[in-house]
Protein backbone atom coordinates (compact mmCIF):
# COMPACT_ATOMS: atom_id res chain seq x y z
CA UNK A 1 0.00 0.00 0.00
CA UNK A 2 1.69 3.38 -1.11
CA UNK A 3 1.40 5.82 1.74
CA UNK A 4 2.55 9.30 2.09
CA UNK A 5 5.75 9.95 3.87
CA UNK A 6 3.58 11.75 6.23
CA UNK A 7 1.79 8.91 7.45
CA UNK A 8 5.21 6.39 7.24
CA UNK A 9 6.90 9.36 9.92
CA UNK A 10 4.02 9.19 11.76
CA UNK A 11 3.41 5.65 12.39
CA UNK A 12 7.83 4.82 12.80
CA UNK A 13 7.09 7.71 15.85
CA UNK A 14 4.91 5.77 17.03
CA UNK A 15 6.47 2.47 17.45
CA UNK A 16 9.91 4.30 18.71
CA UNK A 17 7.96 5.50 21.61
CA UNK A 18 6.75 2.27 21.98
CA UNK A 19 10.17 0.88 22.09
CA UNK A 20 11.58 3.67 23.99
CA UNK A 21 8.58 3.05 26.77
CA UNK A 22 9.35 -0.96 26.94
CA UNK A 23 12.65 -0.45 27.60
CA UNK A 24 12.88 2.27 30.07
CA UNK A 25 10.30 -0.08 32.01
CA UNK A 26 13.04 -3.08 31.63
CA UNK A 27 15.54 -0.93 32.75
CA UNK A 28 13.63 0.32 35.80
CA UNK A 29 12.71 -2.85 36.74
CA UNK A 30 16.48 -4.30 36.66
CA UNK A 31 17.53 -1.11 38.66
CA UNK A 32 14.89 -2.26 41.24
CA UNK A 33 15.93 -5.58 41.31
CA UNK A 34 19.63 -5.53 41.71
CA UNK A 35 19.16 -2.57 44.32
CA UNK A 36 17.08 -4.89 46.41
CA UNK A 37 19.55 -8.21 45.67
CA UNK A 38 22.80 -6.92 44.69
CA UNK A 39 23.77 -10.92 44.47
CA UNK A 40 21.67 -10.32 41.35
CA UNK A 41 23.49 -8.49 38.85
CA UNK A 42 26.27 -11.05 39.63
CA UNK A 43 23.81 -13.89 38.45
CA UNK A 44 23.38 -11.92 35.12
CA UNK A 45 27.01 -11.43 34.72
CA UNK A 46 27.30 -15.31 35.00
CA UNK A 47 24.47 -15.81 32.70
CA UNK A 48 26.13 -13.97 29.74
CA UNK A 49 29.23 -15.49 30.68
CA UNK A 50 28.55 -19.20 29.91
CA UNK A 51 26.42 -17.63 26.38
CA UNK A 52 30.56 -16.12 25.67
CA UNK A 53 31.92 -19.42 27.01
CA UNK A 54 29.68 -21.61 24.63
CA UNK A 55 30.66 -19.64 21.45
CA UNK A 56 34.24 -20.14 22.25
CA UNK A 57 33.96 -23.83 23.07
CA UNK A 58 32.29 -24.09 19.65
CA UNK A 59 35.19 -22.69 18.05
CA UNK A 60 38.00 -24.29 20.05
CA UNK A 61 37.83 -27.60 17.97
CA UNK A 62 38.94 -30.11 20.85
CA UNK A 63 36.91 -31.00 23.51
CA UNK A 64 34.31 -28.69 22.49
CA UNK A 65 30.69 -31.43 22.81
CA UNK A 66 32.13 -32.03 26.70
CA UNK A 67 32.63 -27.98 27.20
CA UNK A 68 29.53 -27.32 25.79
CA UNK A 69 27.74 -29.97 28.12
CA UNK A 70 28.86 -28.39 30.87
CA UNK A 71 28.35 -24.88 29.84
CA UNK A 72 25.12 -26.08 29.43
CA UNK A 73 24.47 -27.25 32.79
CA UNK A 74 25.96 -24.53 34.49
CA UNK A 75 23.46 -22.34 32.57
CA UNK A 76 20.58 -23.87 33.04
CA UNK A 77 21.36 -24.22 37.03
CA UNK A 78 21.62 -20.29 36.89
CA UNK A 79 18.44 -19.81 34.52
CA UNK A 80 16.45 -21.25 37.18
CA UNK A 81 18.07 -19.62 40.28
CA UNK A 82 17.55 -16.11 38.35
CA UNK A 83 14.32 -17.20 37.61
CA UNK A 84 13.31 -18.30 41.05
CA UNK A 85 15.06 -14.71 42.92
CA UNK A 86 12.57 -12.79 39.97
CA UNK A 87 9.89 -14.63 41.15
CA UNK A 88 10.52 -14.03 45.05
CA UNK A 89 10.36 -10.35 43.79
CA UNK A 90 7.39 -10.49 41.91
CA UNK A 91 8.82 -10.21 38.52
CA UNK A 92 8.60 -12.00 35.99
CA UNK A 93 10.90 -10.91 33.07
CA UNK A 94 13.78 -8.21 33.14
CA UNK A 95 13.56 -8.23 28.88
CA UNK A 96 11.71 -5.78 27.35
CA UNK A 97 7.92 -5.93 27.34
CA UNK A 98 7.22 -4.94 23.64
CA UNK A 99 4.18 -4.10 22.69
CA UNK A 100 4.26 -6.46 19.39
CA UNK A 101 6.64 -9.06 20.32
CA UNK A 102 7.32 -10.17 16.65
CA UNK A 103 9.05 -7.60 15.64
CA UNK A 104 10.23 -5.90 19.27
CA UNK A 105 8.30 -2.35 18.08
CA UNK A 106 10.36 -1.90 15.15
CA UNK A 107 8.40 -2.55 12.65
CA UNK A 108 10.04 -4.80 10.39
CA UNK A 109 10.86 -8.53 11.14
CA UNK A 110 13.61 -10.31 8.72
CA UNK A 111 13.73 -7.31 6.41
CA UNK A 112 9.79 -7.27 5.69
CA UNK A 113 7.36 -4.95 7.42
CA UNK A 114 5.68 -6.29 10.41
CA UNK A 115 1.92 -6.93 10.73
CA UNK A 116 1.76 -4.21 13.35
CA UNK A 117 3.36 -1.17 11.15
CA UNK A 118 0.94 -2.12 8.68
CA UNK A 119 -1.65 -1.81 11.36
CA UNK A 120 -0.37 1.28 12.23
CA UNK A 121 0.00 2.89 8.74
CA UNK A 122 -3.92 1.73 8.14
CA UNK A 123 -5.09 3.20 11.74
CA UNK A 124 -3.06 6.54 10.34
CA UNK A 125 -4.59 6.59 6.93
CA UNK A 126 -8.12 5.94 8.58
CA UNK A 127 -7.57 8.84 10.76
CA UNK A 128 -6.19 11.65 8.18
CA UNK A 129 -9.11 10.78 6.30
CA UNK A 130 -11.70 11.32 9.39
CA UNK A 131 -9.86 14.38 10.56
CA UNK A 132 -12.45 16.84 9.69
CA UNK A 133 -15.35 14.75 10.78
CA UNK A 134 -16.94 15.89 13.66
CA UNK A 135 -17.58 12.08 14.70
CA UNK A 136 -18.20 13.04 18.46
CA UNK A 137 -20.55 15.68 17.83
CA UNK A 138 -23.15 13.36 16.49
CA UNK A 139 -25.00 10.57 18.35
CA UNK A 140 -27.69 8.42 17.94
CA UNK A 141 -28.56 9.80 21.78
CA UNK A 142 -28.32 13.55 20.66
CA UNK A 143 -31.02 12.84 17.53
CA UNK A 144 -34.32 14.56 17.78
CA UNK A 145 -37.47 13.60 16.24
CA UNK A 146 -38.91 16.88 18.18
CA UNK A 147 -38.28 18.45 14.46
CA UNK A 148 -40.48 16.30 12.03
CA UNK A 149 -43.91 16.68 11.44
CA UNK A 150 -46.52 14.54 13.42
CA UNK A 151 -48.89 15.48 11.16
CA UNK A 152 -50.23 12.97 8.76
CA UNK A 153 -51.33 13.79 5.42
CA UNK A 154 -53.93 11.89 3.06
CA UNK A 155 -53.91 8.84 5.63
CA UNK A 156 -49.89 8.03 4.88
CA UNK A 157 -47.31 8.60 7.47
CA UNK A 158 -46.44 11.52 9.04
CA UNK A 159 -42.81 12.92 8.97
CA UNK A 160 -42.12 11.55 12.30
CA UNK A 161 -43.51 8.11 11.64
CA UNK A 162 -41.02 7.82 8.91
CA UNK A 163 -37.96 9.30 10.23
CA UNK A 164 -38.76 7.08 13.88
CA UNK A 165 -38.73 4.27 11.41
CA UNK A 166 -35.10 5.27 9.88
CA UNK A 167 -33.79 6.24 13.32
CA UNK A 168 -34.32 2.77 14.41
CA UNK A 169 -33.27 0.76 11.96
CA UNK A 170 -30.03 3.10 11.59
CA UNK A 171 -29.50 2.14 15.41
CA UNK A 172 -29.78 -1.08 14.91
CA UNK A 173 -27.50 -1.39 12.03
CA UNK A 174 -25.19 0.06 14.28
CA UNK A 175 -25.43 -2.35 17.23
CA UNK A 176 -25.46 -5.21 15.26
CA UNK A 177 -22.92 -4.36 12.24
CA UNK A 178 -20.67 -6.88 11.09
CA UNK A 179 -18.63 -7.42 7.70
CA UNK A 180 -21.54 -8.74 6.12
CA UNK A 181 -23.98 -5.94 6.93
CA UNK A 182 -25.48 -4.51 4.36
CA UNK A 183 -24.48 -1.46 1.73
CA UNK A 184 -27.05 1.50 2.67
CA UNK A 185 -27.92 4.76 0.54
CA UNK A 186 -29.42 7.57 2.89
CA UNK A 187 -31.96 9.39 0.30
CA UNK A 188 -33.91 12.79 1.00
CA UNK A 189 -33.11 16.63 1.07
CA UNK A 190 -30.55 18.85 2.33
CA UNK A 191 -30.69 19.09 6.34
CA UNK A 192 -33.14 16.36 7.30
CA UNK A 193 -30.37 14.44 9.21
CA UNK A 194 -28.64 11.48 6.61
CA UNK A 195 -25.40 12.82 8.01
CA UNK A 196 -26.16 12.54 11.67
CA UNK A 197 -27.19 9.18 11.39
CA UNK A 198 -24.36 8.13 9.10
CA UNK A 199 -21.67 9.74 11.56
CA UNK A 200 -23.78 8.28 14.62
CA UNK A 201 -23.16 4.78 12.69
CA UNK A 202 -19.56 5.77 12.21
CA UNK A 203 -18.90 6.06 15.56
CA UNK A 204 -20.51 3.10 16.99
CA UNK A 205 -18.61 1.13 14.52
CA UNK A 206 -15.02 2.18 15.68
CA UNK A 207 -16.04 2.24 18.80
CA UNK A 208 -16.63 -1.89 18.29
CA UNK A 209 -13.58 -1.76 17.00
CA UNK A 210 -13.63 -2.01 13.36
CA UNK A 211 -11.92 -0.04 10.72
CA UNK A 212 -13.93 3.25 9.40
CA UNK A 213 -13.26 6.12 7.25
CA UNK A 214 -15.98 8.41 6.72
CA UNK A 215 -15.54 11.34 3.87
CA UNK A 216 -17.50 13.96 1.84
CA UNK A 217 -17.48 12.83 -1.84
CA UNK A 218 -16.02 16.40 -2.47
CA UNK A 219 -13.04 16.20 -0.51
CA UNK A 220 -12.36 12.62 -1.32
CA UNK A 221 -12.60 13.22 -4.94
CA UNK A 222 -10.23 16.13 -5.07
CA UNK A 223 -7.39 13.91 -2.43
CA UNK A 224 -7.87 10.98 -5.35
CA UNK A 225 -7.27 13.56 -8.34
CA UNK A 226 -4.22 14.99 -6.53
CA UNK A 227 -2.90 11.73 -5.90
CA UNK A 228 -3.47 9.96 -9.65
CA UNK A 229 -2.19 13.27 -11.13
CA UNK A 230 1.25 13.71 -8.72
CA UNK A 231 0.20 16.55 -6.84
CA UNK A 232 0.37 14.58 -3.56
CA UNK A 233 3.01 11.92 -2.88
CA UNK A 234 0.92 9.58 -0.94
CA UNK A 235 -0.94 7.36 -3.17
CA UNK A 236 -2.87 5.60 -0.37
CA UNK A 237 -6.18 7.05 -0.13
CA UNK A 238 -7.23 4.40 -3.07
CA UNK A 239 -6.41 1.56 -0.93
CA UNK A 240 -7.55 2.62 2.14
CA UNK A 241 -11.12 2.73 0.77
CA UNK A 242 -11.08 -0.60 -0.72
CA UNK A 243 -9.36 -1.97 2.69
CA UNK A 244 -11.64 -0.20 5.25
CA UNK A 245 -14.32 -2.12 7.27
CA UNK A 246 -16.65 0.28 6.82
CA UNK A 247 -16.72 3.06 4.35
CA UNK A 248 -19.11 5.69 4.48
CA UNK A 249 -19.55 8.31 1.96
CA UNK A 250 -21.51 11.32 2.28
CA UNK A 251 -22.98 13.97 0.41
CA UNK A 252 -22.88 12.14 -3.46
CA UNK A 253 -23.58 14.54 -6.78
CA UNK A 254 -22.10 17.82 -4.56
CA UNK A 255 -18.61 16.68 -6.08
CA UNK A 256 -17.17 18.95 -8.78
CA UNK A 257 -18.45 16.53 -11.88
CA UNK A 258 -15.70 15.14 -14.37
CA UNK A 259 -14.68 11.79 -16.22
CA UNK A 260 -11.93 11.15 -13.75
CA UNK A 261 -14.20 12.25 -10.76
CA UNK A 262 -17.32 9.52 -12.01
CA UNK A 263 -14.89 6.51 -12.84
CA UNK A 264 -13.24 7.04 -9.57
CA UNK A 265 -16.50 7.32 -7.45
CA UNK A 266 -17.94 4.23 -9.69
CA UNK A 267 -14.40 2.11 -8.95
CA UNK A 268 -14.91 2.53 -5.33
CA UNK A 269 -18.48 1.36 -5.17
CA UNK A 270 -17.85 -1.20 -7.43
CA UNK A 271 -14.66 -2.36 -5.72
CA UNK A 272 -16.02 -3.00 -2.50
CA UNK A 273 -19.11 -4.53 -3.86
CA UNK A 274 -16.76 -7.34 -5.36
CA UNK A 275 -14.72 -7.31 -2.17
CA UNK A 276 -18.47 -7.71 0.05
CA UNK A 277 -17.67 -4.81 2.01
CA UNK A 278 -20.10 -2.60 3.41
CA UNK A 279 -21.00 0.73 2.26
CA UNK A 280 -23.07 3.80 3.21
CA UNK A 281 -23.58 6.46 0.94
CA UNK A 282 -25.92 9.81 1.62
CA UNK A 283 -27.14 11.47 -1.28
CA UNK A 284 -29.74 14.24 -2.26
CA UNK A 285 -30.24 12.80 -5.63
CA UNK A 286 -32.98 10.97 -7.11
CA UNK A 287 -32.38 7.80 -8.93
CA UNK A 288 -33.01 9.56 -12.27
CA UNK A 289 -30.65 12.10 -11.07
CA UNK A 290 -28.40 9.58 -10.30
CA UNK A 291 -28.62 8.36 -14.43
CA UNK A 292 -28.00 11.86 -15.90
CA UNK A 293 -24.74 12.71 -13.11
CA UNK A 294 -23.30 9.14 -13.46
CA UNK A 295 -24.64 6.60 -15.60
CA UNK A 296 -27.49 4.12 -15.94
CA UNK A 297 -24.33 1.18 -15.02
CA UNK A 298 -23.78 3.22 -11.88
CA UNK A 299 -27.42 3.52 -11.04
CA UNK A 300 -27.71 0.37 -11.81
CA UNK A 301 -25.39 -1.16 -9.30
CA UNK A 302 -26.88 1.40 -6.61
CA UNK A 303 -30.82 0.18 -6.61
CA UNK A 304 -29.64 -3.92 -7.24
CA UNK A 305 -26.93 -3.74 -4.12
CA UNK A 306 -27.87 -1.48 -1.89
CA UNK A 307 -31.08 -0.95 0.47
CA UNK A 308 -32.35 3.03 0.30
CA UNK A 309 -32.98 4.52 3.94
CA UNK A 310 -35.49 7.42 3.22
CA UNK A 311 -35.71 10.85 5.07
CA UNK A 312 -38.23 13.16 5.23
CA UNK A 313 -39.12 16.47 6.25
CA UNK A 314 -38.04 20.00 6.65
CA UNK A 315 -34.56 21.27 6.93
CA UNK A 316 -33.21 21.01 10.57
CA UNK A 317 -30.59 23.78 10.11
CA UNK A 318 -33.11 25.73 8.90
CA UNK A 319 -35.53 25.19 11.79
CA UNK A 320 -32.73 25.34 14.28
CA UNK A 321 -31.41 28.98 12.54
CA UNK A 322 -35.21 30.13 12.75
CA UNK A 323 -35.44 29.27 16.55
CA UNK A 324 -31.97 30.98 17.34
CA UNK A 325 -33.39 34.37 15.70
CA UNK A 326 -37.11 33.77 17.51
CA UNK A 327 -35.06 33.05 20.88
Amino acid sequence: MGYGREIYNSAEKILRERRRSAEEEAEKRRAALFKKCPGARQMERKLASTAVGAAKAVLGGKDAAEQLKKLKEENLALQSDFSRLLAENGIDSLEPHYHCPSCKDTGYVDGKMCGCMKDLLRAESYRRLNALTPLSLSTFDSFSLDYYSPESRDGRPSDREVMESTFRYCASYAHQFHMRSPNLIMTGGTGLGKTHLSLAIAREAIRKGFGVVYCSVGNLVTKLESEHFGRDRGTGTADSLRDCDLLILDDLGTEFKSSFTSAAIYNIINTRLMLQKPTIISTNLSTKEMVEDYSERFASRIIGSYRRIVFVGKDIRQQKRAERISG
